[in-house]
């Protein structure tokens, strides 16, 4: 999966999660990065930057890994 950077990044601080459309099941399933999450100061929650709204399909939100580190590289 592509890293796309289209949400602004909070200053100083970088999203721990990305959301993401997903249409399908299993490996034929396609995922589409909309958006970004970062923890509430709190612990209690996240603010979402979503970029795109998704009609179909289902949100996915999951931790930035290395490897999607890696894989936009």
């Amino acid at each position: 999966m592509a890293k796309l950077n289209l949400q602004p990044t909070l200053p100083g601080r970088k999203p721990t999660h990305r959301l993401y459309r997903v249409l399908g099941d299993g490996k034929t399933a396609i995922w589409t990065p909309i958006g970004a999450a970062w923890p509430n100061k709190d612990g209690l929650g996240f603010s979402l930057q979503c970029d795109a709204i998704p009609l179909h399909g289902r949100l996915v939100l999951r931790a930035i890994t290395d490897r999607e580190d890696a894989e936009a590289a």
